[in-house]
């Protein structure tokens, strides 16, 4: 977004994390990190009513917060279960309808929810993940139906293994080597790739596209 004249605004609940990020960019003007839980309503209205103040209009949200838990069914516990929840899936509702009425009164703007391939094809140690994901697909579908009316597109895209930060904690070299005889492309997507599709998904070249989610994925649900 920035390498295309954007303003842009990083929620983050892990401050030292969001504010050595804002600081590597070092776009200052262009940029601005608000530390939010986008788990909890109240600080997103905060966040909600910075961004009005700091750059007065809101063009598009991506919802790419996520948390993980790699555990056996059986062993998941009820705690677990909802701190996923509470931030794969509460905070989609949440940023989209706060962010979302700032886009209504515009009557355009864009939305893309990050999913994943986890809620596309279920796999094993992935139940709070997994059906978080589920679910925000298909909250991207409903709320593509329902916001569509005041010009606001929503979009969702389903990554399969991306060299992230939490993928480099998680993933052994066996799980890694497993993943690349699965994928035809047999490699890890990155970041970047990641991001080259919901940029397209939230500009103009995308007017049409609504309600999709489009796995970005080197090939691995098909």
């Amino acid at each position: 977004f920035l390498e295309h004249g954007h303003r842009v605004v990083l929620l983050d609940r892990d401050a030292p994390t969001l504010d050595a990020a804002v600081a590597a960019l070092g776009r200052p003007g262009e940029l601005i990190g608000l530390r939010c839980d986008v788990s909890d309503e109240a600080q997103i209205e905060a966040a909600a009513r910075e961004v009005d103040a700091r750059f007065g209009r809101v063009d598009a949200l991506v919802n790419n917060a996520g948390v993980a838990v790699f555990e056996h069914i059986q062993k998941t516990s009820f705690a677990q279960w909802r701190d996923v929840m509470a931030t794969n899936l509460d905070g989609v509702f949440l940023c989209t309808q706060a962010f979302g009425a700032r886009m209504q009164a515009r009557g355009k703007g864009a939305v893309v929810n990050v999913a994943s391939i986890s809620g596309l094809r279920a796999s094993t140690m992935r139940v709070a993940y997994g059906t978080s994901k589920a679910a925000v697909i298909h909250l991207t579908k409903q709320q593509a139906v329902e916001l569509s009316h005041f010009g606001i597109r929503v979009n969702a895209i389903a990554p399969g293994p991306v060299d992230t930060a939490m993928a480099k904690l998680v993933h052994t070299a066996a799980v890694r080597a497993d993943y690349h005889d699965a994928i035809p492309l047999a490699r890890y997507g990155a970041e970047e790739e990641m991001a080259e599709v919901v940029g397209f998904l939230c500009s103009d070249a995308a007017a049409d596209v609504n309600g999709q989610v489009s796995a970005v994925d080197g090939g691995f649900d098909a």
